[in-house]
Order: C-alpha cells, then sequence, then structure tokens
C-alpha cells in the first residue's frame, strides 16, 4: 500500500475520530477517543483542551495502525471541529481555564447586549434581526472578561477548539475562516474583524487576542512540528491543512462546492446548508457567509431545532419495545396527510425562518380515529414541512437549491427521505461514505498537499454518489393542502402558546 494517503480528523462533542483516506476517498481505517464534559452549573458545559489533545494523538496513531500505512505514505492531515468551543491560552498556548464549548450557553445576556448594539456586522443574523446565540465566540468572550476578568486579561490567546489543535501541531496561531465568517461576525470582503461591534461591547482588547491571520479551508497552515509529529506517530513537517467548523467541512465530505447545491444534514435537528453565487442577507435565513467553505462563494444557512429529537420523543411515548422500523411501517400505510393531522416541529423553538425560541409543539387535527401511525407519519410530514419552508425563505432571498445532499439520521429511513423529496420537490442525493465531516477534512489535507487543484477537483475524485430520491410531482400536489395549513399554524399558535412557554422557561 504506497499511497499517497490522507488523514482526516473529526473533533466531534463526545469524541475525536481519525480516518485515513486514500485519493478515491475510500476510508482504509477509522479511531476514536473520547474526552469527558463536565457540567458545573446548569447551562455550563466544559472541556479539558489537553483532552483533546491527547486523544487526538491516540486516534491518529490507533487509524494508521489499524489502516497499515506506513507513516511517510500519509501526504498530509486536516481537523475539523465542533464550531463555537472557546478556548483561553497563555502565552505559551497552555489553557488557562477549561474550554466552554458550543452547547454552553451560559452568555444568554451577553448576546442580548450583542445584539442590542445594532452593528452592521450583524447583518448575517437574518438580515441584523438575530437572534445572537450564547454559544457563538463574542457572547462567550464577553462572558470572560465580565465574570473572570482575570482569566481574560492574562490571555494572549482567545480562540476556539479548531485553533487550538492547530497550533499545537504547527505552532503557527491562525484562525479558520470557516469559524469566523459565520460565528466571529468576521467579513472577509467588506473590513474583516468587526471592531466596531467590539468597541460598542468595550470588548475591543479581544481583537488582540485572537489570532490575526485567518486562513481559508484547505490553506496550509504548517508542518508538524517534531513534538506534535512524535505525539501523532508522523513524520515532522507534514502539512496541515487548516480546517473549519464540522458542519461546514460536511459539505465537503458531501460534494457541496458548486453554487445552487445544499448540504442537508440531519439528526436530532436538521442543518441546511447552502452555496450561493451572490452574497445577500434577509430575514428567516442567516449568512451568508462570504467564502466560508468554497472561495468565491458564499453560505447560506437555516436550520430547525428539533428534528430527530420529536421522533425520538414519540417512540419512548409509545411505550418500550416499539422500534422506528415498525413505525415507519405503521407511517406507510397511512395516506398523504395523515388524514389531516398536522405536527408543528417546534418542539425547543424555531430557529428559521420565524428565529423564536418560545414557539413550541404541537398536534392539530386529532380524532379518535388517529392511531399511532397517524400521529408518527403527521411528524415526518411536519418536519418535512419546515424544511420546505426554509427553502422557500432562502429561495424568496435569491437562493434555490437544486438539490440536497443529505447524510445522517434520516438517512436510515427511507420513508422519510421520500417524504422529505415529495415535499420540498427537489432531489435527494446519498453519497457513499457516512462520516461526512471526516472526508471533507480528508479532501482539504489532499488539497493542501497538492494532490487536487481545488476543492472541485477533490470532490470529483473522492466524493462518489450512490443513488438519488427524485420528487414525485403528484405527491407534491397531494402535500398540498397539508403544507398550507402547516404554514397557517405558526402565526395562529404563537401568541397562545409563547407566552406560557416563557412563563415556564
Amino acid at each position: 500500500m504506497g499511497g499517497p494517503y490522507v488523514i482526516g480528523v473529526d473533533g466531534g462533542t463526545e469524541s475525536l475520530r481519525a480516518a485515513v483516506f486514500d485519493l478515491a476517498g475510500r476510508p482504509l481505517a477509522m479511531a476514536s477517543a473520547a474526552y469527558p464534559t463536565h457540567f458545573p452549573r446548569p447551562g455550563w458545559a466544559e472541556q479539558d483542551p489537553e483532552d483533546w489533545w491527547r486523544a487526538l494523538g491516540r486516534a491518529v496513531r490507533d487509524a494508521v495502525a489499524q489502516a497499515g500505512v506506513a507513516p511517510d505514505a500519509v501526504a498530509a492531515m486536516a481537523v475539523d471541529t465542533t464550531c463555537c468551543s472557546v478556548v483561553a491560552l497563555d502565552g505559551h498556548g497552555r489553557p488557562l481555564r477549561p474550554a466552554l464549548i458550543w452547547m454552553d450557553v451560559r452568555a444568554g445576556r451577553e448576546a442580548a447586549a450583542v445584539l442590542a448594539t445594532g452593528d452592521p456586522s450583524l447583518a448575517v443574523n437574518s438580515g441584523g434581526r438575530g437572534p445572537v446565540s450564547a454559544e457563538w465566540m463574542i457572547p462567550k468572550a464577553l462572558w470572560l472578561a465580565r465574570h473572570e476578568p482575570d482569566i481574560f486579561a492574562a490571555a494572549a490567546t482567545i480562540c476556539e477548539y479548531q485553533d487550538f489543535l492547530n497550533l499545537r501541531l504547527t505552532c503557527r496561531r491562525v484562525a479558520s475562516l470557516g469559524n469566523a465568517a459565520p460565528r466571529w461576525h468576521y467579513r472577509a470582503r467588506a473590513g474583516g474583524w468587526p471592531l466596531g461591534l467590539l468597541a460598542a461591547l468595550d470588548l475591543g482588547e479581544l481583537a488582540a487576542k485572537w489570532p490575526q491571520e485567518v486562513l481559508p479551508m484547505g490553506a496550509r497552515v504548517g508542518g508538524l512540528t517534531a513534538a506534535a509529529a512524535a505525539h501523532l506517530g508522523l513524520p515532522a513537517g507534514l502539512p496541515v491543512a487548516q480546517g473549519g467548523a464540522d458542519a461546514f467541512v460536511a459539505m465537503l465530505g458531501l460534494g457541496v462546492v458548486q453554487a445552487g447545491r445544499m448540504a442537508f444534514i440531519t439528526g436530532s435537528s436538521h442543518l441546511h446548508l447552502g452555496l450561493s453565487a451572490t452574497a445577500f442577507h434577509a430575514p428567516g435565513v442567516w449568512g451568508t457567509y462570504d467564502d466560508a467553505v468554497v472561495p468565491g462563494l458564499a453560505v447560506v444557512e437555516g436550520g430547525q431545532t428539533s428534528t430527530g429529537s420529536v421522533l425520538a420523543w414519540l417512540r419512548r411515548l409509545f411505550g418500550e419495545g416499539v422500534d422506528y422500523r415498525t413505525l415507519d411501517r405503521e407511517a406507510a400505510a397511512v395516506p398523504i396527510g395523515s388524514d389531516g393531522l398536522i405536527v408543528q416541529d417546534h418542539f425547543q423553538g424555531n430557529r428559521t425562518p420565524h428565529t423564536d425560541p418560545l414557539s413550541r409543539g404541537a398536534v392539530l387535527g386529532l380524532a379518535l380515529r388517529h392511531g399511532r401511525g397517524h400521529v408518527f407519519r403527521a411528524a415526518l410530514e411536519g418536519i418535512a414541512f419546515g424544511t420546505r419552508l426554509i427553502l422557500e425563505a432562502m429561495a424568496d432571498a435569491g437562493f434555490r437549491a437544486e438539490e440536497l445532499v443529505i447524510a445522517g439520521g434520516a438517512t436510515r429511513s427511507e420513508l422519510w427521505m421520500r417524504i422529505h423529496a415529495d415535499v420540498a420537490g427537489v432531489p435527494l442525493v446519498l453519497t457513499r461514505v457516512a462520516d461526512a465531516p471526516a472526508l471533507g477534512s480528508a479532501m482539504l489535507a489532499a488539497v493542501a498537499a497538492g494532490c487536487f487543484d481545488d476543492l472541485a477537483g477533490a470532490a470529483r475524485a473522492m466524493v462518489a454518489t450512490e443513488r438519488r430520491i427524485e420528487p414525485d410531482p403528484a405527491a407534491r400536489e397531494a402535500y398540498a393542502a397539508s403544507y398550507a395549513a402547516y404554514r397557517r399554524a405558526y402565526p395562529a399558535l404563537a401568541d397562545v402558546v409563547g407566552p406560557l412557554a416563557g412563563a415556564a422557561s
């Protein structure tokens, strides 16, 4: 096995995975190493960055050994990580405190303060209407400045999980455009850092603590230092490519590298990430983020907060011993429209296009004739309606998805994929490699190593389409009345459930 090979690393919430790929995008081996998350208070979630570093060493060594390749046959590596996992480092690159990982939402008041500035850099959040999330970099840094001023003052660097690993690997202090554009309010084509926003927050010192160089994904960060090479069992000087946020790197692993294509990442929630030839900002959509994934293209973002999590809740509610295969079979026996039943999928609020954290789920039209197959199918349809609503909001703003390249939990249900395709009226595309973030990182490594000229070339060689699910126009028409009812549900219910949700929070 002579190679060359590339290593793609995916730093997730619970573990870090490393995979060895050949240049046809075939995974030779994958290994993982777990690390703990600590929850010292409600809403807080912390990890030790040193645990990330130890996991990286274990996973890379194990993957290379399992693949049976010689370390010097590896051409390059790249890392993607969770986004908005914020780290404070001293002048030697050592953590001053545990990292505030992405799910840490202690900075709620700080997020409100960011939105209240009305700064032009906030245009990427529904045209400036928000919301600004407590998960993101600036609210978390502002929380540190307000609540741990000694830590903030001592920090030579405030960065993300991604940047910490690249610093350890190469001794270079750089940030990823794939993180900075979506979540740091960095504007690649219009002024760079949001200095006006920082000034309005009395947070001007943060600009000097951020890595001053922002690299596009796939750029060469540098070579492995001798210490890093020894830690990973790889050659010193091995090229390290700039990675980014896991979901954005997954776009590459799904082959979403041209304008008009969209990555449809499904699981407990749904994420819709498309590439647009033109930049725009509009209510109901997030973005666009200039050059965040592919140079010259802008990323548009939509998301549903509760999707697969709604189905998991229903399965638990239906009782022990009920599996998804049984529920799918019962739902498939129910006609389109679920015999007049509508499910509003806002069990944890709505992210886009309504961006209403107090909206809640609802089951509308219940009758005694309805069984659990009706309720389950109505939930599948309601989530698909939510996706269609997002796609229509994007189309109104000027972006129309030509196809959805799907990954994640929904791919395990043929029925759910069929419903999504028919409701949206857009083909679904399934690719060969399930771990899209790891493959996307491997593609970035291959470009940095010079194996391909650009990401489009890497995608042609390394991403394989397994099949397409074409929409059925007749089925889409059959959904019309149910979808119209779904659209009317949110404005009809918002004033009813919003005050109740606010009182209960």
